[in-house]
């Protein structure tokens, strides 16, 4: 007997990973069906992906986000909003008792207590969509945790992986990502790097690994995505071709199985696989991760939210790039911890930490003009 339509609703529609999940879902029609889509701003690509899909029900703005989030019409809800903007929805779709599959790794960094919570509460579940944690996922499916010494997720290393001088990069030079076709939040995080500190806390809530069960190494090829040693010294790697369609479609249809392949990796004609150790000197966003994340209580919602308004101050030309990174330290080390484990706290904490760095960004900004106004 075959098994039932899942029911998927897709939040972050018009973005790069809605887009994708939509063409996963095309392709599975017997298998995963659109119930309900919401986007930020853009109405008119909202619309037309309704009529496309034949989806009645849609929304603009969070607060439609959480609403088709905690409808409870969803087996599966793809959280594809950037940013701190997600939280909400994504408590609400564990509250609904859904399978959460995420790519707003905002939500675990932020509110990773919280999701639990609320997953506790409604019994919902989460699944990874990024490419690295679906992939450790996939190592580590079916397997005794406790066998597992660490696990290493791999960084493409940016568009500034080799050049030294960062002090005049350009959105444009920041936006131009070697492997990877991301929106231009991610396209930042990743070029500062912030972008796999995130992803080491919001590993450490998926699999429940401590910080020193966490690495990170630098792998240009994007090829392999995820790496597991295991107690006795042997790696378990987790190879593909660096297509986002790929864990799109593990997070919607579970591990095995049929599925549609996308980008075919062909070993004999890839690329020479390359690692390197990451070099936390050009590159401090993931070590102040790391820190905010072994600290706890709401240092990962200070660091998330710091970052995101930094990288938006850089994006309008207000703030040199190194000081990004720069805006965020200062933020933290203000910072007096809260305890987050319910979604109230986590947006105070969030909301703290964007006034504070507004008044950071000014001091960097005064910093860079040489005081002139």
């Amino acid at each position: 007997m075959s098994a039932p339509v899942r029911r998927v609703v897709v939040l972050g529609s018009t973005g790069s990973i809605g887009r994708q999940a939509l063409e996963v879902i095309s392709r599975h029609p017997d298998r995963l069906q659109v119930v309900a889509m919401a986007a930020g701003r853009d109405a008119d690509a909202l619309a037309t992906q309704a009529r496309r899909y034949g989806v009645q029900e849609t929304g603009l703005g969070e607060e439609a986000a959480v609403r088709l989030a905690a409808s409870g019409e969803a087996d599966v809800v793809l959280n594809a909003i950037v940013g701190a903007a997600g939280l909400r929805a994504s408590v609400a779709a564990l509250e609904a008792g859904a399978t959460l599959a995420l790519a707003n790794k905002e939500s675990l960094v932020a509110g990773g207590q919280a999701c639990a919570a609320a997953a506790a509460r409604g019994g919902g579940r989460i699944v990874a969509v990024d490419s690295e944690h679906a992939a450790i996922a996939s190592c580590l499916h079916g397997r005794d945790p406790d066998a597992v010494r660490r696990i290493v997720l791999t960084a493409s290393g940016g568009p500034f992986r080799t050049r030294s001088d960062l002090s005049g990069v350009t959105p444009a030079d920041a936006l131009a990502h070697p492997t990877w076709s991301m929106g231009p939040k991610i396209s930042i995080d990743s070029a500062t790097m912030m972008n796999k500190g995130l992803e080491v806390i919001e590993a450490h809530h998926l699999f429940g690994l401590g910080f020193d069960q966490i690495d990170v190494l630098v792998h240009p090829q994007s090829i392999v995505h995820g790496i597991v040693e295991l107690l006795d010294g042997s790696l378990l790697m987790h190879a593909a071709a660096p297509d986002m369609r790929t864990p799109i479609q593990a997070a919607l249809l579970g591990h095995g199985g049929s599925a549609q392949e996308f980008t075919g990796l062909d070993l004999v004609t890839a690329p020479s696989l390359e690692f390197a150790e990451l070099d936390h000197r050009r590159f401090p966003a993931v070590r102040i991760a790391y820190e905010a994340g072994r600290k706890g209580a709401s240092f990962p919602a200070v660091l998330n939210a710091a970052n995101e308004e930094a990288v938006h101050a850089f994006l309008n030309g207000g703030l040199a790039f190194p000081a990004i990174v720069g805006v965020t330290e200062d933020v933290l080390a203000a910072h007096e911890p809260l305890q987050v484990t319910e979604l109230d706290a986590v947006l105070e904490a969030d909301a703290w930490a964007r006034g504070e760095a507004e008044r950071a960004i000014a001091r960097h900004s005064l910093t860079l003009t040489g005081g002139r106004s």
